[in-house]
């Protein structure tokens, strides 16, 4: 008998609805965050057994918790589990996005195609260049329509999905706040032990289920008084559980005064990127007119802090990233902006001349022109011959900036010379000087 035997593939389980093998390890698992310009950022999408942190600091805007209804959207679209951490769970379904195809999708508002406006025929062509841009992200992922869901911001999660979703027991909610008011910090441990009870749940082995947890609001006045120490127990706690559970993965965002390091410490953002497998920041222009003056067709600037690698030294992005740009040269600046439609992160270039997106070759607006030099005369006027002089006050309009010169009639000067009964004119000299509100951008 032959001591060689043929290798045989084993028998791999199938994998849950919705996931895909990661680029980077046969062994990780991700599914979508239901945004593919974000997926690319983590390198593919979130790997399952992991937690995904993401830190809105601008009290005037809610775009932290926008990426997380994105991630509930996706899950239900796609047959998930969805976990839900928020006193009002239901309404948090009811108010995400869903795809603009369904015949259920109810809209938030309605326009009259017969005349539409200005602004809705360019928001319409923006929305095209982000579907264009998404879609050549999901080519470069090689993903499909069932991996990752286009979702409209116009449209709503119909009543009948949550409802059936709720019946299949693929919707489940947590509240906090029941066990908030017995003492300080309870409502982390209760709330862990009940997720614990969910996760520990077992599917069939023909039809495995994801499981996604969204946290919209960790920290909240419906968690109680919470200390620093008791949201990283609580971020420690739960990266453990998802550890244990390799079909779980979990998508987390706190109120804006939670995210700064004013909260925490020194080092607090840091700190909750250690506790996470993945954190980033979506900085707002909103509370910076300058910025946004700046940089007009972006909402925010994106920092990443850490990325996942469950099953690797390096995080996949590094290498499999398109926005990212680190196979070709030094990392990207990344920025984001909320469209009519959609939600897309994009690289960031900084525009011609600090800050405007058209090239001038000729002064701006707000440049200053000065006259100067030799005037023009048709004429000696009779009253010069005869020795009397004459004042006249002649205006000049350039670039919208007035300029009034007095002028002395008198003897033509040298620079005047007759030529086949016409004058000879001198060219005339322009001084221009420029102008900026943010000196300091040039300051090098």
């Amino acid at each position: 008998m032959s001591a060689f035997k043929r290798r045989a593939t084993a028998k791999r389980a199938p994998l849950p609805a919705g996931t895909r093998t990661s680029p980077g390890s046969t062994a990780t698992v991700i599914t979508s965050t239901g945004i593919p310009s974000l997926d690319d950022i983590l390198g593919g999408g979130l790997p399952l057994s992991c937690s995904l942190l993401i830190l809105a600091p601008d009290a005037h805007s809610a775009y932290g918790e926008l990426v997380v209804k994105y991630f509930a959207a996706q899950g239900l679209a796609c047959g998930q589990r969805v976990c839900v951490v928020d006193p009002c769970a239901k309404s948090f379904l009811g108010e995400c996005m869903w795809t603009p195809g369904s015949t259920s999708g109810v809209p938030t508002l309605s326009v009259n195609p017969a005349a539409p406006s200005k602004s809705t025929v360019l928001d319409e062509e923006e929305d095209e260049k982000a579907s264009e841009h998404d879609t050549k992200i999901k080519i470069a992922w090689r993903s499909s329509d069932d991996y990752c869901r286009t979702f409209d911001l116009t449209c709503r999660m119909p009543e009948a999905v949550i409802e059936s979703a709720r019946a299949d027991a693929r919707f489940s909610g947590v509240n906090p706040e029941e066990s908030s008011s017995t003492s300080r910090g309870s409502a982390c441990r209760i709330t862990i032990q009940r997720l614990s009870e969910i996760l520990s749940q077992r599917d069939s082995e023909d039809q495995p289920l994801a499981t996604r947890i969204c946290i919209p609001a960790l920290g909240s006045s419906e968690w109680g008084d919470l200390s620093p120490q008791d949201i990283c127990y609580f971020l420690h706690s739960l990266r453990t559980l998802l550890r244990r559970n390799p079909r779980a993965c979990a998508a987390i965002c706190m109120p804006p005064n939670l995210c700064q390091e004013g909260f925490g410490g020194s080092g607090w953002v840091q700190r909750l990127g250690w506790l996470t497998d993945a954190s980033i920041t979506l900085s707002a222009f909103s509370s910076n007119p300058s910025l946004t003056a700046m940089f007009s067709s972006h909402h925010g600037l994106v920092h990443i802090h850490t990325l996942p690698s469950p099953h690797t030294l390096l995080p996949p992005s590094d290498k499999f990233s398109t926005l990212r740009g680190l196979t070709s040269s030094g990392e990207n600046n990344l920025a984001f902006k909320c469209m009519r439609k959609r939600l897309i992160f994009e690289t960031l270039h900084l525009d011609v001349e600090g800050g405007v997106s058209e090239r001038r070759t000729t002064p701006s607006a707000s440049a200053i022109v000065l006259e100067a030099g030799a005037h023009d005369h048709d004429h000696i006027p009779d009253s010069a011959k005869s020795g009397s002089v004459s004042v006249a006050a002649v205006e000049v309009q350039l670039e919208q900036v007035q300029v009034a010169t007095l002028t002395q009639e008198g003897p033509p000067t040298p620079a005047e010379t007759t030529v086949g009964g016409s004058f000879k004119k001198a060219k005339v000299k322009k001084k221009v000087a420029f102008t900026s509100e943010r000196p300091d951008l040039y300051d090098f």
